[in-house]
């Protein structure tokens, strides 16, 4: 059973920070680190792998100026912040049912806005049910402003000149309204009365400091108010996700983790998600960095450690871990009797996002489990359907996959690979098969080039059948330019409206064929079109003679089959320009008193 400790009722919420790129997500982890190492007493401050912890004491210290303004009494034994910022990683913090995660901070230039990263973290969070605050950086660089290191927003705005709030809160404005246009409701935080209801914006400066205590202060106080269930501390088998997997000198490959819920020691059983399959292992070694006084020393360091509780960053030692797979779920099995328990429990959660489905669709492949299921959400979003969804290079069975799909549809018989490469035999069959692989380390980006290559290509194919049309044309025999009279007979023309082409049909104004345009010539050269207001040559062939069949001065009209001129009216209508709409509405007046089908087709353009 598991048992709440009395000690230590709540766990340190898990925090992560993301944001677009540029936009100062790693400068401001840095910064809240840096303030956490000056005001930290001996020994008070933990280093994890991949995670840094801040204790409560830390916080209080730089949050202390704002007792007056913000009352924070704080239960929570500190924040653990996950210090790799992106949300690619943050997409490897998953779990059922949602993330490792419990609270973010997204991190947004004050001065952009909204940016493409930005709404796809914005996605993310809200696919995972993740609280977040939204730290508004780069207040430093709003022309006129005067710094004031490492002081609470509230007392900097007050020794700025006042066009310099002016322009802060516009900015802070057109914020809050582009978030509005992404379903999300903010406000600065002080005027926040509903925390559930309205996101807060803290206005900071990751470079100056300014604003981080009241960032500190609205994470800490939001965590502890609304989230203080999921941080009950189980003392129990550890329940953890794998952030990544590396080779650890001296100990072979090794598995970083965030532990989130229980307990993990040496010797424990532990079972994860492999690519062939759940791993079943023994823990052989828990390392963590080195107590040391600068949190920003680098953390090659580790020391083994026999117990960890929630919530930690680690890395796990242990036998069979060279096909683990990013993103996994990891459970410590508490009996030998339970493992098939635990092997489904893992497989279940997996086969939601690894998955081959016998239906028309795209290929994707990914690095972690993680990023394959944002991938697999955002297509989804978009109604495009999935093939093949599975963590690794690209495999030859994967290119024969997707060129099966590419004979039928070749817009989804396509590949997407995020952060992975073509093993060398796949990659010749893709360059066999003439497949169109997109390959990306930025999920949006990704996903935006093939939209964009769907797009051109169906806008090519549309140009492609628009131009196999007979489009509508009417033209002038010129006096006096009759240069041949049949065989063929070859004239010069004023082209009234349309275009003509050739190779189209040509009619009179009594709707009668009079042959089809051979060559059309300008200036001497043969020319592809001629629009209205162009005087061209123009050769006809077929049973047609000048002075019999046709005369100077003469009106004529390409002649439009019945199937063209349906398509012209219901699908490319808005490639056309007025003065071809113009001339189609003559040619099918002219149609409709030998095929009535014509005047119907009228009555609707």
């Amino acid at each position: 059973m598991l048992i709440v400790s009395l000690s230590k009722k709540l766990r340190q919420p898990i925090v992560v920070v993301l944001g677009h790129v540029d936009h100062g997500k790693t400068t401001l982890l840095d910064k809240i680190r840096g303030t956490a190492v000056v005001k930290k007493e001996a020994g008070e401050m933990t280093q994890h792998v991949g995670a840094s912890n801040i204790p409560i004491s830390v916080i209080e210290k730089v949050t202390e100026p704002l007792k007056k303004i913000i009352p924070l009494k704080l239960t929570i034994p500190g924040l653990l912040f996950i210090d790799t910022p992106g949300h690619e990683l943050f997409s490897n913090l998953r779990k059922r049912g949602g993330s490792v995660a419990d609270i973010a901070i997204l991190v947004i230039d004050i001065n952009e806005g909204v940016m493409p990263q930005t709404v796809e973290s914005i996605e993310i969070l809200k696919s995972r049910n993740v609280p977040f605050v939204i730290a508004a950086n780069k207040i430093d660089k709003i022309p006129g402003w005067k710094p004031n290191p490492d002081t609470p927003i509230t007392i900097s705005l007050k020794k700025q000149d006042q066009a310099t709030v002016k322009r802060l809160e516009s900015l802070m404005y057109k914020l809050i309204a582009q978030l509005s246009n992404y379903d999300i409701s903010a406000d600065i935080f002080e005027r926040i009365r509903d925390f559930m209801k309205t996101i807060p914006i803290v206005p900071v400066s990751a470079r100056t400091g300014e604003g981080i205590a009241e960032l500190l202060a609205v994470v800490a106080g939001m965590a502890q108010r609304y989230i203080s269930e999921k941080l009950l501390y189980v003392e129990g088998p550890g329940k953890g996700v794998v952030l990544e997997v590396k080779e650890q000198p001296g100990f072979g490959t090794a598995i970083d983790v965030i532990l989130y819920d229980g307990i993990i020691q040496e010797r424990d059983t532990i079972i994860l998600a492999g690519l062939n399959g759940p791993i079943v292992t023994k823990v052989r070694a828990i390392l963590m960095p080195k107590t040391v006084t600068d949190i920003r020393v680098a953390k090659t360091e580790l020391k083994t450690v026999e117990l960890v509780s929630a919530a930690a960053g680690i890395r796990i030692v242990a036998p069979n871990l060279e096909d683990a797979v990013a993103g996994s779920p990891l459970y410590v099995v508490p009996q030998e009797s339970e493992i098939d328990k635990y092997k489904r429990l893992v497989q279940e959660e997996v086969e939601t996002v690894r998955f081959r489905k016998d239906v028309n669709g795209v290929v994707v492949k990914a690095d972690t489990l993680g990023t394959l299921e944002a991938i697999i959400n955002a297509l989804s979003k978009r109604g495009i359907s999935i093939r093949i969804a599975d963590v690794g290079p690209l495999t030859k069975r994967d290119v024969i996959e997707a060129s099966l799909v590419a004979k039928a549809d070749k817009y989804l018989g396509v590949i997407l690979l995020f952060n992975v490469k073509p093993l060398p035999e796949a990659e010749d069959l893709v360059k066999k098969e003439n497949l169109r692989v997109f390959s990306n380390n930025i999920i949006y980006r990704l996903i935006e080039e093939y939209l964009q290559w769907v797009e051109n290509e169906k806008k090519l194919e549309l140009q492609k059948e628009f131009e196999s049309l007979v489009s509508p044309g009417k033209i002038k025999i010129l006096p006096g330019f009759i240069f041949r009279r049949s065989d063929p007979a070859i004239v010069g023309v004023e082209v009234l409206g349309g275009i003509i082409k050739p190779g189209v049909p040509l009619m009179k104004a009594d709707g009668k064929r009079i042959g089809e345009i051979m060559q059309i010539q300008h200036m001497g050269q043969p020319i592809k079109e001629a629009r209205m207001g162009q005087e061209v040559a123009i050769s006809i062939k077929g049973n047609v003679m000048v002075g019999r069949h046709i005369h100077e001065g003469d009106i004529l009209y390409t002649d439009i089959p019945l199937e063209h001129a349906k398509l012209l009216v219901t699908k490319f209508k808005a490639m056309l320009t007025q003065d071809s709409i113009d001339t189609l509405k003559e040619i099918l007046k002219i149609k409709s008193y030998k095929d009535p089908e014509y005047m119907y087709i009228l009555k609707n353009l």
